[in-house]
């Protein structure tokens, strides 16, 4: 999203104010400047470039005497559900701000992003547009601290696709050449980007004398390509995402592998240029194959010698991993053609599993569970603005976790466990240990589907982030939910045999166990993250099944709702039943 509206344009304004302008404040931009009747329209490098130019420019730089409006250029027919909210103070913490703006406009999906800029900024997804316009009216011009809150919409690239009713693009013409943002998405493809890690050095020939090398790479590879040259300043390296169909990924890492190898010769850079791609740690172990042998087809098939970073490298806000393949430029090329068909196989499998979990949790907002890699969308419009069904009632789990992993969980001084309970809206509690060689502790969360979701999703992440379980060891913890006694019969035999294909996680119901005080027995669940969440609804599924047979078969007029009160009722019946036909064996006699 680097297009930017400058509004509040003086008529006398022309295009070499604004690049007078954009120079003094040191803002690159990438196209000339398109100016119309009391607005302008420009393009920028790269996100950092927009962002700048917002933060220094709008409400605080006069042109010709008006003060000039900037903020992100979206069309009507790309408004989405997504807004994005500036200008929040920084020294506020976040928990007072969330608290300041849920109580102006439902902050429901609320992502929090760290910025580079002087100010704090959050991104916001709603279930409705109507919902996004209204806290577009009550919060943009808003007051928080005299600083002013700067709301704007995030674009639903999704509108993008296909012909306007009226014509062949849509209301502002077709795409120009130097607008590499507005080149039209690919349909029947992951929308997984393609990330890549090029030394800073070659940065400027890629983008070429004011962005015209960058907007042929986007024009030639019908792609988006951002550059992130803001991003952690100083380093060595700097990465580029490119959004295009695999093919057009393949051409625009190819041209600029290219690119770099001719910069290498004419500065005499005397190392080797490998080809760096960045690739989220949840879709490396897959990528890497049992004992590796994904890997060694893919440097035997491509003849290159491919590398992948260390798990020690990862941190809460870098969850990607370095892949550096080494080799002639055609074979790198290759090399990354069959890396991200891998990963974008193990993109679309979780893709289809989260489907899955949400249709049984509608409303989950898995955007903001951070399983993905950035740029990825992880639900598409219809999932996203499925209807809110009624208040789901609470549900206790029992996780167990490795004992000499409860620090980790817990945090220093229970900041992690703090942050994690108001993050899935759910109640965390660690259990004491049982014994002093007791191998698992467990983790009691009490709170709605949605929480027990992102609640467990994120213990399961931190434990493999925290490197309790190997490289190519998956994450598979042992949950126990609770279940009515009489309704136990309904997840033994046949059902746990579905449950277990189903979920490919392991459900026992122990026989021989005796009900609590309130009439319940245990059931185990385990597996990894997505078999132990999808078991769990599956239960929770049937469960809701045997109560509404149970309210279907009660009698009218039965007072009460308890099962034993059924059951006096029942017997009850029985006992007349019993009585009568007695009565009628005697006077037949």
């Amino acid at each position: 999203m680097n297009k930017l509206y400058i509004g509040n344009v003086s008529a006398e304004a022309t295009e070499k104010d604004f690049e007078n302008l954009f120079e003094e404040k040191q803002i690159p931009y990438s196209g000339p400047f398109l100016l119309k009747t009391g607005y302008a329209f420009v393009d920028c490098p790269d996100d950092k470039a927009a962002m700048k130019a917002i933060d220094v420019l709008s409400g605080k730089a006069e042109l010709h005497g008006k003060t000039l409006e900037v903020e992100h250029s979206v069309p009507k027919r790309q408004r989405s559900c997504k807004l994005q909210i500036r200008n929040i103070p920084p020294h506020m913490q976040w928990e007072v701000s969330a608290n300041w703006l849920n109580a102006r406009a439902d902050m429901a999906g609320c992502v929090w992003m760290n910025t580079e800029t002087e100010t704090a900024v959050v991104n916001v997804r709603y279930s409705a547009r109507d919902q996004a316009r209204q806290a577009v009216e009550k919060l943009n011009g808003s007051m928080m601290e005299n600083y002013a809150l700067k709301v704007s919409y995030i674009p639903d690239e999704n509108a993008t696709e296909g012909p306007s009713p009226r014509r062949g693009f849509n209301s502002r013409g077709p795409p120009r050449s130097s607008s590499p943002g507005m080149s039209p998405r690919p349909k029947g493809h992951s929308d997984l980007p393609l990330r890549m890690l090029v030394p800073t050095q070659f940065v400027g020939a890629i983008i070429g004398k004011e962005g015209a090398t960058i907007r042929n790479i986007t024009k030639q590879t019908h792609s988006k390509i951002d550059i992130h040259r803001k991003e952690n300043a100083g380093a060595a390296e700097k990465p580029i995402t490119i959004h295009s169909t695999p093919e057009g990924c393949t051409s625009a890492c190819k041209i600029i592998m290219e690119i770099m190898h001719k910069e290498a010769l004419d500065t005499k850079f005397n190392e080797e240029v490998p080809m760096k791609i960045l690739v989220h740690n949840n879709f490396v172990g897959r990528l890497i194959g049992k004992e590796g042998r994904n890997l060694k087809k893919i440097e035997q098939d491509t003849g290159t010698r491919i590398t992948i970073s260390s798990l020690y490298d990862l941190t809460m806000h870098n969850p990607e991993r370095t892949i550096t393949a080494l080799g002639p430029i055609e074979n790198c090329t290759s090399a990354q053609e069959e890396v991200m068909k891998k990963v974008r196989e193990a993109y679309d499998s979780d893709m289809s599993a989260m489907s899955l979990q949400s249709t049984m949790i509608p409303g989950l907002n898995l955007n903001a569970l951070g399983l993905f890699p950035p740029g990825a969308s992880c639900m598409g419009p219809s999932m996203s603005n499925m209807p809110q069904g009624p208040m789901e009632e609470s549900e206790s789990v029992h996780l167990f976790i490795p004992a000499h992993a409860v620090g980790a969980i817990i945090g220093k001084q229970g900041q992690h466990i703090r942050q994690l309970s108001h993050f899935a809206g759910a109640s965390i509690k660690i259990a004491p240990a049982e014994g002093k060689d007791c191998q698992h502790r467990t983790a009691i969360i009490v709170g709605p589907p949605e929480a027990q979701f992102k609640a467990q999703c994120r213990i399961f992440s931190k434990l493999k982030e925290e490197n309790f379980f190997g490289p190519k060891e998956e994450v598979k913890l042992e949950a126990h939910i609770k279940v009515p006694s009489f309704a136990a019969g309904r997840v033994i035999g046949r059902a746990v045999t579905e449950l277990q294909n189903l979920s490919c996680a392991e459900v026992v119901v122990p026989r021989d166990q005796t009900p609590d005080e309130n009439d319940q027995v245990v059931v185990k669940i385990t597996g990894h993250f997505f078999a132990c969440q999808l078991a769990q609804r599956k239960i929770q599924e049937i469960l809701a099944q045997v109560r509404r047979q149970q309210q279907q078969a009660k009698p009218p007029g039965v007072p009460g709702t308890s099962r034993k009160k059924e059951n006096d009722y029942i017997y009850g019946k029985m006992f007349l039943s019993f009585i009568f036909c007695f009565c009628g064996i005697l006077y037949t006699l």
